[in-house]
């Protein structure tokens, strides 16, 4: 009998199940043992040698299991993680087990399935001790610059603060970028279009101004653009040139972690940490009803975009047998890896395309379902043929002036059918009259409209993460507990989608670069990655650690010495409710409260920002006694309230009306369900129990005498409320 000892239960449970009598799979639930969490942990005069315990009762129960089971086995496979943690959890258990260091005892493989398993255990290595260094210099590093630098930071900014090798470039980040978006200046300037049409055939087409007397010029204000409306007025539009040409997307590579990050954030709308933690169950193994335990998708921390033979040539019958052979390319599609990947695994994509998403799609979570989808879908694009596009470009001279329209139609729809729809590379011209030079054209009607240039848009989720990766800070698996780290150490906060930092992140952001420069700079961290990647070449780890550490040593003695940096209040829209006077929020030792402005010289009020929800100073004032009103939510969504209350309890609810209750005359609000869905109820509730998905009208159907309702989700239509009726109308 032979023990395997993998990481995760769910993957203990389908590896045993491929490799059945004869061995025994356990599973580690992570580290074994790990730096200690009240001491350094790292003995820097003795060549930086890291000191690993058991630091947990789980560890050690863990430990003590393992030990047991091995005691009744006569060997051991170690199949932890293909990666350089992996390893080195391997190397730790090891170390606790006992195993001769020079046997090959070592396996891994990208995929969880019977045949990369079977394989696996033929293929039995000893363990490489350059990726084990890899991780132990990371390791290493990053207790020496957080256990460094964060004590620092609590002694001269304020307590229970943390600074870390990448999340503290990745804050920089952030604020650069807001202080981009506060300094940049919007410029005003003004479109021009105009609605064509040619004579007797349709349809009509908008065509954007863009030149004056032959030239590129902007309309920078609205004296210049009443201008031009006048010079336009009368004038005959005539087609000046017609250039028709044919267009080939490129299908997109197989997912990356980070790309799959991005687009799943992007179109899946979850988190970076949901990401990470569906997409890991997919790894290691779903229960499904009619397959059993079985894992969906290949290894899920990679920065390839590398595909196998048998993976393409597995694309390449289930297309041409499903979809047709026009839709599988001549030669196999192959892409090229960013400059700093590591490559050590194929990209993230479907195990078997046999298990389709539909066939599961009632029998997982919805998480999982949209996440294997996306990847399914993803990979079927990146083995398919490259979808056709028609394009046209039209000049048309409008006497001193010219306006161009661009039309884009799709001829071939290629790897679009499997991700994403073709109708997204339609534009509002997608089907333009046939236009010859020459033609004279019908002004349909003339547009303007004032814009302002744009200015740097805030990070997401999505575009952080990719713009870590372009930078080279961070990799695959870490993007997601950064941005953990961030949120948790109130160092930014998610407004919408916009990741914006917080006071508190501006703060220490601007005391770091002042005081550990390196340390901050996205360019020093992007080089420390490379240096730290190079020791899986052979390159010594303590060198790499030591390059690093020793200026960082100088910096500290440098900050410890200067005063403490003070962090400034931060406005808010609040009024005290005991002096009147505004009110600010503070941050404490013991968390972030609000307080009065003149606390606590003058006025003692304050309560923490946990402790209740902040009422928000509204623009509106009480018609009853003309105090101010406070923003407030309750169950039944957003209200005004009298900030004299309880002298005045004066409210008015903030809900959006949309029209009168067909049944008792009161009005009818815009409201949401649980589930995001948007429908329309009546304010009288529960008293008045109507409701509908669909806007209710005061007009009578003419038909059968129900009310009407407005149908803005398809095609903006009026319609009878009564099911059996069929009246329409625009």
């Amino acid at each position: 009998m032979k023990l395997v000892i993998v990481e995760s239960p769910a993957k203990a449970k389908t590896i045993e199940k491929y490799l059945g009598t004869g061995y025994v799979v356990e599973a580690t639930r992570g580290h074994v043992c790990d730096l200690p969490v009240s001491t350094m942990g790292v003995e820097v005069e003795n060549d930086f040698k890291p000191k690993y315990i058991v630091r947990t009762k789980e560890q050690k129960e863990t430990v003590a299991r393992l030990k047991k089971r091995l005691e009744k086995c006569d060997g051991v496979l170690l199949a932890t993680d293909p990666d350089r943690e992996g390893e080195a959890i391997s190397w730790h258990l090891a170390n606790i087990l006992d195993l001769d260091a020079n046997d090959k005892n070592r396996i891994q493989f990208n995929e969880i399935s019977k045949k990369a398993v079977q394989n696996a255990i033929g293929q039995a290595r000893q363990l490489d001790m350059d990726l084990v260094n890899a991780q132990q210099a990371r390791r290493v590093l990053d207790r020496l610059v957080g256990y460094t630098i964060s004590p620092v930071l609590c002694k001269k900014v304020q307590n229970k603060l943390s600074a870390g090798r990448v999340q503290s470039a990745a804050l920089k980040m952030l604020v650069d970028r807001e202080k981009e978006i506060e300094a940049f200046k919007p410029e005003e300037y003004w479109a021009v279009s105009a609605k064509l049409e040619k004579a007797k055939n349709p349809p009509v087409f908008k065509s954007d101004l863009c030149e004056f007397q032959g030239k590129k010029f902007k309309i920078e204000n609205e004296e210049q653009c009443q201008k031009v409306l006048a010079d336009l007025d009368g004038v005959q539009y005539v087609v000046q040139s017609v250039k028709e040409s044919t267009t080939y997307g490129k299908p997109p590579a197989p997912f990356t972690t980070s790309t799959m990050q991005q687009d799943a954030i992007a179109k899946l709308k979850m988190s970076a940490s949901v990401v990470r933690a569906v997409s890991q169950q997919l790894y290691e193994g779903l229960s499904i009803a009619g397959l059993g335990h079985v894992a969906l998708v290949t290894y899920i921390r990679t920065d390839s975009t590398r595909v196998s033979d048998d993976a393409k040539a597995m694309a390449k019958n289930f297309i041409s047998t499903h979809f047709g052979s026009q839709y599988v390319p001549d030669v196999y599609n192959n892409y090229s890896t960013g400059k700093n990947a590591q490559d050590a695994h194929e990209a993230i994509r479907p195990i078997n395309l046999d298990v389709t998403p539909e066939s599961i799609k009632d029998k997982v979570q919805r998480n999982q379902y949209n996440l294997y989808k996306l990847i399914y879908d993803r990979f079927l694009a990146s083995q398919s043929t490259k979808p056709k596009y028609a394009n046209v470009t039209v000049k048309i001279d409008a006497g001193e002036y010219t306006f161009v329209s661009t039309g884009k139609t799709v001829l071939f729809d290629g790897y679009t059918k499997f991700y994403g729809e073709s109708k997204k590379n339609e534009n509002e011209n997608a089907k333009m009259p046939l236009l010859l030079q020459g033609d004279v054209l019908k002004l349909n009607k003339l547009d303007h409209e004032q814009k302002f240039t744009k200015g740097p848009s805030r990070y997401s989720e999505a575009s952080l993460i990719k713009a870590m990766e372009e930078k080279g800070i961070g990799r695959p698996s870490t993007f997601d507990s950064i941005m953990s780290v961030l949120y948790k150490r109130n160092y930014m906060e998610k407004v919408e989608k916009a990741l914006v930092p917080t006071q508190l992140g501006k703060t220490v952001t601007d005391y770091l670069d002042s005081n550990f420069k390196n340390f901050v700079d996205v360019g020093f961290t992007a080089e420390m990655e490379n240096n730290l990647d190079s020791v899986e070449d052979g390159t010594r780890w303590q060198d790499v650690v030591s390059k690093y550490y020793t200026p960082l040593v100088g910096d500290v003695k440098k900050a410890m010495s200067q005063n403490k940096m003070q962090v400034a209040d931060e406005p808010c829209d609040l009024i005290c409710e005991k002096c009147g006077s505004p009110m600010v929020i503070k941050h404490g030792r013991f968390g972030n409260y609000y307080a009065c402005v003149n606390y606590p010289s003058t006025c003692d009020y304050h309560y923490s920002c946990k402790a209740k929800q902040a009422p928000v100073l509204s623009k509106e004032v009480c018609e009853k006694c003309g105090s101010p009103m406070y923003e407030r939510a309750g169950r039944f969504g957003k209200y005004l309230a009298c900030s004299n209350y309880p002298t005045c309890k004066n409210t008015r609810s903030l809900v959006e009306i949309v029209g009168k209750c067909p049944i008792c005359g009161k009005d009818v609000a815009k409201r949401t369900s649980k589930k995001g869905k948007v429908f329309f109820g009546c304010v009288g509730y529960p008293d008045c129990s109507f409701i509908s998905w669909d806007i209710p009208l005061e007009e009578k159907c003419p038909t059968c005498g129900s009310y009407l309702v407005n149908k803005e989700g398809k095609g903006k239509v009026v319609a009878c409320s009564n099911k059996d009726c069929n009246y329409t109308k625009k």
